[in-house]
């Protein structure tokens, strides 16, 4: 079995981060391809950085998605999720979503924490699109900056926790899920200072990625995710023209 995982940010030790994590929670025999962008920003954490990830992740699918079995948008809110499983013919998995809906497996009500503040509405918009925002608990952003996207998780790893902690006895939260692909990895680090079940978005979505591949499910050919119809495109890198034009991957 072949899973791709697709980062839309140009931080290339982001996507180690995430492939070192995926590999990790991946079953035997399971072969994981992680590639980056290469163009648009270090991070996404806004709407607007959003729709360009969104443009990114369909022009990694389209380029590396052949010969895989499924794919992951590897952000969290998942930019792109939608238009992929138009055009993809294999599954293709959300960071967010698939966090989300392992945290709804594990408890009632879910919390995120993530770095930054200026992720909350963005996320909370994630939530919303899911059908999720009766499971919420809260969305806790960390304040203030950090040195490194890419050591993000150890130099806030206590602030981190603290909101974790909060959200368990202010919010009410039964599972907390860390959001955000910088924090790939640190909840196996620090689960045992939060007294409730914390998700990795990467190692859930590398599970859930396995289970839709083997159930092998056909393309839609009605319904929201059905093909579009062939349609000429221009300016766009010819993997993703194909697709535009055919159903190929």
């Amino acid at each position: 079995m072949r899973i791709l995982f697709a980062n839309p940010n140009t931080t290339v030790a982001v996507t180690d981060r995430i492939a070192a994590v995926a590999r990790a929670a991946a079953s035997p025999g399971t072969e994981v391809i992680a590639v980056t962008g290469a163009y648009g920003v270090p991070y996404i954490a806004t709407r607007a950085e959003a729709v360009i990830g969104g443009r990114v992740a369909l022009e990694l699918l389209a380029e590396h998605a052949p010969g895989c079995d499924a794919a992951v948008i590897a952000a969290f809110a998942d930019p792109g999720i939608g238009g992929a499983r138009e055009l993809l013919s294999i599954p293709v998995i959300g960071m967010a979503e698939a966090a989300m809906l392992t945290a709804c497996m594990l408890g009632r009500r879910f919390s995120i924490v993530t770095f930054s503040t200026a992720m909350g509405p963005w996320y909370r918009e994630c939530v919303d699109a899911n059908g999720l925002a009766a499971r919420l608990a809260s969305i806790r952003c960390v304040p203030g900056g950090f040195r490194d996207i890419h050591t993000v998780a150890e130099e806030k790893a206590d602030a981190l926790v603290a909101a974790c902690q909060a959200a368990v006895a202010d919010d009410e939260a039964d599972v907390v899920i860390l959001g955000g692909a910088p924090l790939a990895g640190l909840a196996d680090v620090v689960a045992d200072r939060v007294p409730v079940p914390l998700v990795d978005g990467v190692a859930a979505a590398m599970r859930q990625a396995e289970v839709l591949a083997a159930l092998k499910p056909r393309k839609a050919t009605a319904g929201t995710f059905r093909a579009p119809d062939p349609k000429p495109i221009t300016g766009v890198p010819a993997p993703l023209e194909n697709l535009f034009g055919r159903r190929d991957v």
